[in-house]
């Protein structure tokens, strides 16, 4: 078996970096068994990324690249897509970058995808998610953690009546039975706190690997001083002295300038006053490394119900409405176009608090938190496989750590 070559597409700072780097050691432990595809028809496993910052995170966790040499597989006819070929642990895995975000496009790539992988079983969805600060039970969630799928919600497919909006019956378990059985152990505390173990450790291979490409510190952890949570109530606007239109601001649906979509929370003057205090401890989000200066960050991995539509979410309001309303903790804009053409599980990583003080700080680590996860779970998958042939498990070699409640 060759050596793992892995060509990435990665975007580091403004500029893009087309980059082809070799490792000497491989991402996972090599198992026997996998083998390179001879057509299209032997891949069961899908991803699909709906950002390019999304797809650039997932690359980082493949083992090796079939296409290294040209596409082997091509595509059937009439399919438009473009895709990436390789394998994760003893995956063969097929990534896939959406031309653009929302159900529609989304729904459209995997049907097209089906003519051309007829043998795909299983579809992960790995990327980026608004989160709901705080869980149906109470728990924190928090920047950089992820959110797996155990039903998917379209919460803006319904009837709009002059007085109210009904959301019509849309929610779904969208995973197939090979897959269910994760999500049901990682709602137990041993099975959360093997998947942390098993995510943290990918992470931080991730992040080896994005710095030998020149990326640098784009995948670091950015900290918890820098996971700040406003009142739902305290819109994202100029608040010191403003000569625009935000100085007639009254409440909530009062209209801002326009610069006040991109500026950040400092440039605006947001007070730290409106921020929302976390239960969540110190030391169950992150260990202080004694001998270096960096930050050995173990996500924190939650399962429920996520909100998918057509819109951005960027209210805190309406977040928390919703939230409490349909049980979600997390909103996106893809897997309600994904689950009704294949059995799809949604690993998303929280970038924001899907309200209006939304910004790109944490997106990269997030992302890569979220592949970081899809990558572990497709190493329990292969375990599950080749369970009856009585080979080592990957998680038996993973030191123990303790669990901490409601982390």
């Amino acid at each position: 078996m060759q050596s793992t070559s892995a060509r990435l597409s990665l975007h580091c700072g403004s500029d893009h970096l087309w980059s082809t780097f070799s490792t000497s050691h491989q991402v996972h432990t090599e198992l026997p068994g996998h083998h390179k595809p001879i057509n299209r028809e032997e891949f069961r496993i899908a991803i699909i990324c709906a950002l390019p910052l999304e797809y650039d995170a997932v690359c980082l966790v493949f083992d090796e690249f079939w296409d290294e040499d040209g596409d082997p597989y091509g595509t059937a006819p009439g399919d438009a897509n473009t895709y990436t070929t390789g394998r994760i642990g003893d995956q063969n895995v097929v990534l896939a970058l959406l031309q653009r975000m929302g159900k529609t496009s989304a729904a459209s790539a995997v049907a097209s995808m089906k003519l051309s992988y007829t043998g795909l079983r299983q579809a992960l969805l790995v990327g980026i998610c608004g989160g709901v600060p705080q869980t149906q039970n109470g728990f924190d969630i928090m920047l950089g953690d992820v959110i797996i799928s155990r039903t998917i919600v379209q919460y803006d497919f319904g009837k709009r009546y002059p007085d109210r909006f009904i959301r019509k019956q849309t929610t779904t378990e969208a995973q197939s039975n090979e897959f269910r059985g994760f999500t049901v152990m990682a709602e137990t505390m041993r099975g959360r706190n093997k998947l942390r173990q098993a995510t943290s450790r990918l992470l931080s291979q991730l992040q080896e690997n994005a710095s030998k490409s020149g990326c640098g510190t784009k995948y670091v952890y950015p900290g918890l001083a820098r996971d700040k949570l406003f009142e739902p109530n305290y819109r994202h606007k100029h608040h010191e002295s403003p000569s625009c239109v935000c100085k007639e601001y009254h409440d909530m649906t009062s209209p801002v300038c326009d610069e006040v979509l991109t500026a950040s929370c400092s440039e605006l003057g947001c007070s730290s006053k409106f921020l929302v205090p976390r239960a969540r401890s110190i030391h169950s989000q992150s260990q202080e490394d004694p001998n270096t200066s960096n930050t050995v960050h173990m996500p924190t991995i939650h399962t429920g119900s996520i909100a998918s539509g057509d819109t951005v979410m960027k209210s805190g309001v309406d977040r928390d409405i919703i939230a409490q309303k349909e049980g979600t903790i997390a909103f996106e804009m893809e897997a309600a176009g994904i689950w009704d053409e294949i059995p799809c599980l949604v690993i998303k990583g929280v970038s924001d608090y899907a309200d209006s003080h939304k910004h790109s700080e944490w997106q990269d680590f997030a992302a890569a938190t979220a592949a970081a996860t899809a990558s572990a779970l497709l190493m329990a998958y292969s375990e599950k496989q080749r369970a009856r042939l009585g080979q080592f498990s990957y998680y038996q070699f993973i030191d123990s750590r303790p669990y901490y409640p409601g982390s």
